[in-house]
């Protein structure tokens, strides 16, 4: 009788193991940690692993122009992404140069969105002790709008052009290091002034505050409202930005005061997302993004600027000249939870 207990409750732990094992092993890339960026692929390995649905091998400090190239080739099963990266490898321009307009197409088309996040918010702030004017006040000055090169680079650059009319190089002198080294720049007090993708609150933010108060402009509204801007937002992986006056300022206290002509703050965000290969089970994904879904309070609750960086807002930055489509799976989620999605952002 003891022998058959002892085979039966082996039996049953070997059907378990089993089933532990069989649990699906997929690799993931993100940028470092900090941002959006990487916290909602970070919780979804989490929460993958929790509820069972798979082991998700996360790699940070990636390199996301080559993440998603991996992705589009089967190297990588999920990475994050800016949504400008997708478009330009449907084009085979920019990073994407060497591999032509076909293949890059080709590449693009593996892509599939399965969540959104925003990267950041672009907007003019300065120490106080500056005594900068706003928008107005720009012209020689110093200010700091990105790294050497890059998207970023060239949002700053063209906000502050279409706001001001001013270039970089001619009417003020543009300061450029890599992100790395932000924070050091910003409490030199070298810039007069920065025009950067933040978040509300972002660490960046609070840690540059240790220097002294800051305050931020919002985008004039006669501006923001305009057609060149207009036009410049709906760019791929760029998205119209808008908040309360006074729900900014609780949000980010006692040291910063943001300045706008009406009761409202705004700017453009750089939108982007979680990326799959089009191949992936579909079962899998579903599974994925509703468990990530059903635990997106738990996600905000995990970073100070959880509730600005649209975590549950699945249409932003879709559609238009985006070229990227959901995931059969993750769409069927997102809906089944309650959320729209446009037809625009669903593969027909």
């Amino acid at each position: 009788m003891l022998k058959k207990i002892l085979i039966s409750s082996f039996a049953g732990f070997a059907l378990l193991s089993s089933a532990v094992n069989a649990q699906v092993n997929l690799t993931a890339e993100t940028a470092s940690p900090g941002g959006a960026t990487h916290l909602s692929p970070a919780h979804m390995t989490e929460i993958a692993g929790t509820k069972g649905i798979a082991n998700i091998q996360l790699a940070d400090g990636q390199t996301l122009t080559n993440s998603i190239q991996n992705v589009a080739e089967g190297k990588t099963d999920i990475a994050a992404t800016p949504y400008i990266l997708p478009f330009l490898m449907s084009r085979g321009v920019g990073p994407y140069g060497s591999l032509g307009k076909e293949k890059g197409a080709e590449l693009a088309e593996n892509l599939r969105a399965i969540n959104p996040f925003t990267l950041g918010i672009f907007f003019l702030y300065a120490y106080d002790a500056k005594n900068i004017g706003g928008w107005d006040d720009l012209k020689g000055r110093k200010i700091y709008n990105g790294p050497p090169r890059g998207g970023a680079l060239t949002n700053a650059r063209s906000m502050i052009q279409i706001i001001t009319g001013l270039k970089d190089g001619e009417d003020y002198e543009g300061l450029q290091v890599n992100w790395g080294q932000q924070v050091t720049l910003v409490t030199s007090g070298e810039p007069d002034a920065m025009v950067l993708p933040e978040l509300f609150p972002g660490s960046n933010l609070t840690s540059s505050t240790a220097a002294g108060k800051m305050t931020g402009w919002s985008m004039p509204k006669a501006v923001y409202e305009g057609e060149t801007m207009q036009n410049y937002m709906q760019s791929p992986g760029s998205a119209p930005f808008t908040i309360e006056l006074a729900q900014l300022n609780s949000i980010m206290g006692d040291d910063w005061n943001f300045v706008s002509e009406d009761g409202t703050f705004r700017a453009f965000a750089t939108i982007g997302g979680n990326v799959v290969h089009k191949d992936m089970d579909e079962e899998l994904v579903y599974n994925l993004v509703s468990a990530y879904v059903a635990t997106l309070d738990a996600l905000k609750a995990k970073a100070p600027f959880g509730d600005t960086v649209g975590f549950d807002a699945p249409m932003q930055g879709m559609c238009g000249k985006n070229p990227l489509k959901y995931h059969p799976g993750a769409a069927r989620a997102w809906m089944d939870a309650g959320y729209k999605l446009d037809e625009c952002a669903l593969v027909k």
